[in-house]
């Protein structure tokens, strides 16, 4: 056993580039899992100026002084911001109240529909659509004391959200301004000799790059499209099904599957099946279908790609461990590992090349 152990370690740990490797990803494993909440601010902060940082470069690669850039940029940044606040969340939360108003009457409606399920379907029974309708009774009860809860706590949470909102602009400026002086400092803690560690830092900048724009672009076209097509067909909560759906493709395959079931539900509870709701349904088949053939494809063609087992294994996981970032960073994440696998320095393969160059 112990030979075991000790052939597997000079297998993979005997280049010391492996453990500079290593150190670096237990360290900042380590600081995300025991300081991820009080840090969360600089994460978000991070992952926008990140965002951002694109833009900026092609300013500065057409000629443009970098300050000048980031100025530039960081206004529009604050004005998405201010569009967002005033304009579209307003309306969120209109359409959402109005939901609410509404519910009692879905409700009712749809309990009505679920008892006459045994006339049309003999094998169901009133039983088992009496069990059902009590299963969802007690749900929504415990959700509606969820919100209760959660509303009567949410003042502390309403001051550090305030917080955050001044914090993160702040923060995002920071970063992109002095970009260069904070990457100089971070090379100046790592070792001179960290090939390997550039090596999957640059792969994984240029993932991370292509993701995180390429996932905001695709979230911007899917709600603005989505938004488009429900007003056009006189849906009802159109905003707010619309950035629901958006937001539905930071969870790959789980997402569209959710989104899906308030879409036809309340197109159903709008207009029962009728030539109005088919309509609904369709258009949201088709531009599901498109995101995934057309579009998707496109913003993301230069990603590893991954199996879709690997990738929900991969939702669940960092989902569990850090909540929205963890889905946000889900495919990015595990692309990651997949750089650290296939760049890992073994003995085998340093033994096979001098062989095949001797």
């Amino acid at each position: 056993m112990i030979e075991l152990v000790k052939k597997w370690y000079n297998q993979y740990f005997s280049d010391p580039q492996a453990v500079i490797l290593t150190a670096v990803l237990v360290i900042g494993t380590t600081v995300i899992l025991t300081m991820g909440n009080m840090l969360l601010p600089v994460f978000a902060s991070i992952v926008i100026a990140y965002l951002l940082e694109g833009v900026v470069r092609r300013m500065v690669q057409t000629g443009s002084n970098r300050l000048t850039a980031v100025i530039f940029v960081f206004c529009i940044f604050l004005a998405f911001l201010i569009f967002l606040a005033f304009g579209v969340a307003p309306l969120v939360s209109t359409q959402l109240s109005e939901l609410f108003k509404e519910l009692p009457r879905y409700l009712t409606e749809g309990q009505q529909l679920l008892l006459g399920l045994p006339e049309i379907y003999p094998f169901i029974s009133e039983d088992q659509v009496t069990e059902l309708i009590d299963l969802i009774n007690r749900e929504i009860t415990g959700f509606g004391s969820q919100i209760v809860s959660l509303s009567l706590s949410s003042i502390p949470g309403l001051i550090t959200l305030a917080v955050y909102i001044f914090l993160v602009p702040v923060l995002v400026f920071l970063f992109m301004k002095d970009k260069e002086r904070i990457w100089s400092w971070f090379g100046g803690i790592l070792p001179q000799d960290r090939k390997l560690v550039s090596q999957v830092s640059d792969e994984m900048d240029l993932q991370l790059g292509k993701y995180i724009r390429g996932k905001f672009i695709e979230i911007l076209v899917v709600g603005i499209v989505t938004y488009i097509g429900f007003s056009i067909l006189g849906l009802k909560y159109s905003i707010l099904l619309s950035v629901l759906v958006g937001l539905s493709v930071l969870v790959p395959y789980i997402g569209a599957a959710v989104v899906t079931i308030p879409v036809v539900l309340i197109a159903f509870f709008q207009w029962g099946w009728s030539n109005e709701f088919l309509w609904v349904v369709g258009f949201f088949g088709v531009s599901q279908a498109l995101d995934g053939t057309v579009l998707v494809p496109w913003l993301f063609s230069g990603l590893v790609n991954l199996h879709p087992i690997a990738i929900i294994i991969s939702v669940l996981v960092f989902g569990g461990l850090w909540g929205f970032w963890g889905v946000f960073f889900a495919i990015p994440l595990a692309t990651l590992v997949s750089a650290v696998i296939h760049a890992w320095p073994r003995v085998n393969n340093i033994t096979s090349k001098e062989t095949v160059e001797v």
